[in-house]
């Protein structure tokens, strides 16, 4: 793994973050346990994603495979509770994470069900140096952990090819977020642990889009993500007060 550059740790990652879900790396595929959360987000994320994948390449979407020939990163993986359903849909999934037990638990996972994902304790900055490259980015719960947005976001851009594609999720800086995804979600229902999320550090749109456009990107849909607690589900809708998600794209290579 290469070395990163001292303004790039500085910037783009927390140890103190990393450390905080490296202890929680047992607990990664405990649907309800402290990452119940994301596995309610994941049918909802992953309809954004597929949706958004086959749009931008002109995929036929159908059969069981619809991302086939697709090559897909996933930037802080986790446990890999995204990278192994983008995988069974057929893309050739690249999942990173700075945590090694987080990595662990991902293969521990992963192996026994014959998915073939490259499963790679590393930083965004790592593959860039590598020369890496995709055709799609995702960033999923992980720009509101990391001190540099911008700086972070610009390195993943070095990742994507052109015509290539991020998509992001993260939550709103708004005053219904700090009562609903902190105040709510840590402190009274406790889906999460206490000092998750630093509501300094959400970020809006309109600030997503800025960070997106300096790093080369151009911002697409915008979808929230919204929980309805009468059905305990989460559904993609037009409210992006609290959790949302984003696709951005690169310009496709000027012709010869």
């Amino acid at each position: 793994m290469c070395a990163a550059q001292p303004e790039d740790a500085l910037r783009t990652i927390d140890k103190d973050e990393v450390a905080r879900f490296a202890a929680l790396a047992g607990a990664w595929w405990d649907a309800d346990g402290k990452f119940r959360p994301l596995h309610q987000l994941g049918p909802a994320r992953l309809a954004f994603i597929r949706s958004e994948l086959v749009a931008q390449f002109g995929l036929a979407g159908d059969g069981l495979k619809p991302l086939k020939g697709l090559r897909v990163l996933d930037v802080g993986c986790g446990g890999g509770l995204i990278a192994e359903p983008v995988a069974r849909l057929g893309a050739a999934v690249t999942a990173i994470d700075p945590a090694e037990e987080n990595i662990g638990a991902a293969r521990a996972h992963g192996l026994p069900q014959g998915l073939d994902i490259d499963y790679r304790v590393a930083r965004v900055e790592d593959l860039v140096h590598e020369g890496k490259s995709f055709d799609a980015v995702l960033c999923l719960e992980v720009i509101e952990h990391v001190p540099d947005a911008g700086r972070f976001l610009k390195r993943c851009a070095e990742l994507i090819r052109p015509g290539g594609v991020m998509i992001l999720s993260t939550i709103n800086r708004t005053v219904k977020a700090y009562v609903l995804a902190i105040i709510g979600a840590e402190y009274v229902l406790r889906w999460l642990p206490v000092g998750t999320h630093r509501w300094e550090r959400f970020v809006r749109p309109d600030e997503l889009e800025r960070h997106l456009a300096a790093a080369r990107l151009r911002m697409g849909t915008v979808r929230g993500l919204i929980y309805n607690p009468l059905t305990d589900r989460w559904t993609l809708g037009d409210d992006t007060a609290v959790n949302y998600l984003a696709s951005a794209t690169r310009a496709a290579a000027s012709p010869a």
